[in-house]
């Protein structure tokens, strides 16, 4: 099961702050995002790759995306 972070209504930097907390603590090996904007999706995905994920998949729905992160 994966873990989730709803990060939909936040700007920068507090997706990117909430995801990388979650990824510290997470046993997951996989984590799914969701914001609802462009530069927030691109902050994240910058900060979970350098912290080592993978970004699997972004999913782009009505008004939000949906990003689906793994340990590599």
């Amino acid at each position: 099961m994966k873990d989730l972070v709803d990060a939909r209504g936040l700007s920068c930097p507090q997706p990117v702050l909430m995801t990388l907390e979650q990824i510290k603590k997470t046993s997951s090996n996989e984590v799914e995002i969701i914001v609802d904007n462009e530069v927030s999706r691109e902050n994240v995905c910058r900060a979970v790759q350098s912290q080592g994920w993978n970004v699997s998949e972004i999913l782009e729905e009505p008004e939000q995306y949906r990003i689906i992160i793994s340990k590599t």
